[in-house]
Parts: C-alpha cells; sequence; structure tokens
C-alpha cells in the first residue's frame, strides 16, 4: 500500500517568471516519494500581499521572497523585509527564505535583525544542489545561510541604524519625488510628524546634507532599494 504523501503549501515571490520554474522544478524532486508541494505564486509586492491576505488561502509553510521587486506603497509594502514582515502576522508558523542579490554587510544585518529568517540565500550562490541542501535544513528546522552569507556573520560589530517601516516608506517617497504635502496619503502619520522624523533621518545618515545625499547613503547601505 503506498503511503500518503506529506503536503506542504508553499508561496514563491519573484517578478522573474524563469526564476519561480526553477524553483518549483528543484523542490519537486525534494523526496518526492514523501512530499507533494502546492504552490502559490506572485511577481510583485502587490500580488504577494494579495494572496498572504486572501482569506481563502490556506496557511502556508514555506515562503520564498525576493527582497527587491516592484513595490506596493499603498499598503506600506516596499519589498520582500516588509512582505515577511506581513507574513509572519498572518501566518507565524511559515517558515521564510529570503533571497537576494545584495552583498552589502549592512543589508545582510538589518535582514537577519528584522526578519530571522529560516534561511537566507544569496542568489548567486544557488544552484540545484545547494537548494535541495538549504531546504532540507530548513525542513528539518535549522537555519540555513548560504555560503556567501556564512562569510559575512560574523556582524556583530556592524551599528544598524534605528530605522523602522515608517521610516523606510518616508525614505522611499522621499526617492520618488512625492510631494511633502502628499505624504499623509501613504504613510500614517500627521504631515508634522513625518517631518520630524525626516530630519531625524538626515541626521542619522547623513548628518548634515540634501535629500539626494540621504537617499544616496540609504541606498548604498540597502536601507532602501
Amino acid at each position: 500500500m503506498e503511503t500518503e504523501k506529506i503536503k506542504k503549501r508553499v508561496l514563491i515571490v519573484d517578478d522573474h517568471p524563469f526564476i519561480l520554474i526553477g524553483y518549483k522544478n528543484t523542490l519537486n524532486r525534494y523526496i518526492p516519494s514523501k512530499f507533494e508541494f502546492q504552490y502559490e505564486e506572485a511577481k510583485d509586492c502587490k500580488s504577494a500581499y494579495e494572496v498572504i491576505m486572501n482569506p481563502e488561502t490556506s496557511n502556508l509553510d514555506f515562503a520564498f521572497l525576493d527582497i527587491s521587486m516592484p513595490a506596493y506603497p499603498e499598503k506600506g509594502i516596499l519589498s520582500g523585509e516588509d512582505l515577511a514582515i506581513v507574513l509572519h502576522q498572518r501566518m507565524p508558523e511559515c517558515k521564510i527564505i529570503i533571497l537576494t542579490m545584495f552583498t552589502e554587510i549592512l543589508k545582510i544585518k538589518n535582514i537577519i535583525t528584522a526578519i530571522n529568517p529560516h534561511g537566507l540565500v544569496i542568489k548567486n550562490d544557488l544552484d540545484f544542489k545547494e537548494l535541495i541542501f538549504g531546504f532540507d535544513k530548513i525542513v528539518n528546522n535549522e537555519i540555513y545561510y548560504s555560503e556567501s552569507i556564512q562569510k559575512m556573520i560574523d556582524l556583530e560589530n556592524i551599528e544598524i541604524p534605528e530605522i523602522d517601516v515608517i521610516d523606510k516608506q518616508i525614505l522611499f517617497h522621499i526617492s520618488k519625488g512625492t510631494e511633502p504635502e502628499d505624504f499623509i496619503k501613504y504613510i500614517p502619520l500627521s504631515a508634522e510628524s513625518i517631518e520630524i522624523r525626516r530630519k531625524k533621518l538626515k541626521k542619522i545618515l547623513i548628518d548634515e546634507g540634501t535629500d539626494h545625499e540621504m537617499i544616496k547613503r540609504a541606498k548604498s547601505m540597502g536601507l532602501l532599494f
């Protein structure tokens, strides 16, 4: 008598269709006699948010989230990091794997501090064998960092500015050229509070200078894409 397979639900979010296909084809080869994977797919922050928040979406077991994707500013979802936070709140048992092309140490530290994902992978480290190896660790309740992450893991002496989700939204809208009077359409604060935060951000990031210099610094630190 054939043993019934264990069914696992997986969300894959990436704006490159061939990457979505590659992940699925690889995961389908992970102990196929034991597991059956059912997939939800999304190509940007908006479609991923809709999948996560849809009341008809069953609880997810695993989520592969690309960091850099088209944003969903109406909901303050600007990256895979923000999606991970929403997912933590909506489905706390879901194991999150973050995938990124970023190799800046500050950015990696920020991801680990803010999200503490079950997996953190530099995309250039990834191939078929490595994905299976890492996924096996995560299935077995271990944390998996890809090779480049492991080489950067001694991050204890790196200071990360105290910048929260609202601050990142302010930086995002400054970078997009949003008029100051329109910030309140997207950010749940008064115009006065937003301006206080903007000045504080400038002090933290560059001390003195222009908004352009502040945005350039934020991008170099991996706080903004």
